[in-house]
């Protein structure tokens, strides 16, 4: 037996390696798969009704851990408010699967139509082994988004946390545990990129939220191997500002759908399109709102604005900003990382004059940065929204919900948030595809979220006579 890797995490606030744990080795991680894929039948012969009390347990669970669990995600976030709100978040979307009473299309007997003496209904059969791969910037919520409806679909789950927030995992494990009907057919595996891989090698679908370029070598390993992939990807989300639009409340949507959880998420506010005539009263505005921010150090009871969680991603964000400055952008506000503590907080940061083929503008940017663009026509603004291979989600402000409406059909986006911004992060019940390069497969909203976990079976019956192979005979 290869011997387990020890691995560390760095605390987003110290900047201090200060948690350790042990990667689960690949021939372990083989041994999860097969005892998982041995207990999924009978999971899945509990039906609908007994996977879900099943769930409920689960979530009794997790209540019961709660301060654990918002104390392990504040220590590998760096934010308490949001760390609770994600814990809570993730016991009542448990709640809301459970209570859902799913409705399979056509598992009623249909006659032919060409020949009624044939009959078809459909069965529903769900994948044996779901692989799920989370990232760091919510890392219990986007280990469970996938988790939960797959396992109401009555599919085993194999989870492997990000190792830069794995501090959650072992909670995460104690709660399972203690739900002994679940503990046989979901496992939480931790470790790095080599676990992952190890993982796309072991199950029957895989479920990846996390970058385009690691997305794309998930959908190859999995196409290798024949087996979906469904990709939550990144994402490049524009906001359209249309002349009209009421500015106090378009620029405290654009600041919180930018600035949130540090801008950490797929869905924050990246590029800011603003027609001309309102262009300049919005970026004042935009700015003094962005100015009164303040990060939540040294006292984390204090101030809105969290740590950036990886450390990476601090010189993409220094990287993406001077930049633009070295090519003539104006920074209004903010600027680049700065050491508070040995973590890296980043004010909000507002540029003007970007160019369009900046980094800042093509290039996901996940971080607190919201460059600022004037636009003369609607038809512009819509062709600077689509321009590039994002197309995650967007937002329209206009005068009218009907005005914000007919602009929001023509982004090439799989949601749009008309008179808000990143809607999709507070609301979870609209079923989306991602476009382009942001996502694959089905919606994980909505009813799609369930039902990408089965299989169609067609069961097709004869109830007159089996046509003879005569029937066939070219004298016939």
């Amino acid at each position: 037996m290869t011997p387990a890797r020890r691995l560390t995490a760095r605390n987003p606030r110290t900047g201090v390696h200060d948690f350790a744990f042990d990667a689960v080795p690949g021939e372990a991680l083989k041994s999860h798969a097969e005892a998982l894929r041995a207990a999924q039948p009978a999971w899945a012969g509990l039906g609908f009704a007994g996977r879900a009390e099943v769930l409920r347990q689960l979530a009794e669970a997790l209540r019961a851990r709660r301060g654990a669990l918002a104390a392990a995600l504040e220590a590998d976030t760096g934010r308490r408010r949001i760390a609770g709100i994600e814990a809570d978040s993730v016991i009542g979307s448990i709640l809301g699967w459970s209570a859902a009473t799913p409705t399979l299309p056509d598992t009623g007997w249909t006659p032919g139509r060409t020949n009624p003496a044939l009959r078809h209904r459909a069965t529903w059969v769900p994948y044996p082994l779901v692989g799920v791969i989370a990232p760091w910037n919510f890392p219990l919520l986007l280990s469970m988004i996938d988790t939960v409806p797959a396992l109401l679909a009555g599919c085993a789950v194999l989870v492997k946390p990000s190792e830069v927030t794995p501090r959650f995992a072992p909670v995460l494990a104690d709660a399972i545990a203690a739900v002994p009907a679940l503990a046989g057919v979901l496992a939480v595996v931790p470790g790095d990129g080599e676990t992952g891989a190890a993982l796309v090698g072991a199950v029957d679908c895989v479920c990846f939220t996390g970058s385009v370029a690691t997305g794309r070598k998930v959908a190859v390993a999995a196409a290798q191997r024949l087996i979906p992939a469904f990709l939550e990807l990144g994402g490049k989300d524009p906001l359209i500002v249309l002349e009209g639009a009421d500015l106090g409340r378009a620029t405290d949507a654009a600041l919180r759908g930018s600035v949130l959880s540090t801008g950490q998420a797929c869905q924050s506010i990246e590029r800011i399109l603003v027609a001309r005539p309102i262009y300049d009263a919005f970026v004042d505005m935009l700015v003094h709102k962005a100015g009164a921010v303040r990060p939540n150090t040294p006292d984390i009871t204090r101030g809105t604005l969290g740590p950036i969680i990886f450390e990476r991603q601090a010189e993409i964000l220094r990287h993406q900003v001077e930049d633009a400055v070295r090519r003539g952008a104006r920074l209004h506000c903010g600027g680049v990382p700065m050491a508070h503590g040995g973590g890296l907080w980043m004010a909000p940061t507002v540029l003007t004059g970007v160019p369009d083929d900046a980094d800042l503008m093509v290039h996901e940017t996940f971080g607190p940065v919201m460059p600022v663009r004037a636009f003369d026509t609607v038809d512009e603004a819509v062709a600077l929204a689509n321009a590039g291979e994002y197309g995650l989600s967007g937002a329209v402000f206009a005068a009218t919900p009907e005005e914000a409406e007919a602009v929001g059909e023509r982004l090439e986006v799989g949601a749009v948030s008309l008179n808000d911004a990143a809607l999709t992060a507070l609301f979870h019940e609209a079923g989306k595809q991602a476009f382009k390069s942001s996502g694959l497969g089905p919606s994980r909203m909505g009813t799609e979220g369930l039902t990408r976990f089965l299989r169609r079976r067609a069961l097709i019956a004869q109830t007159g006579a089996p046509v003879p192979l005569a029937a066939f005979a070219e004298d016939a």
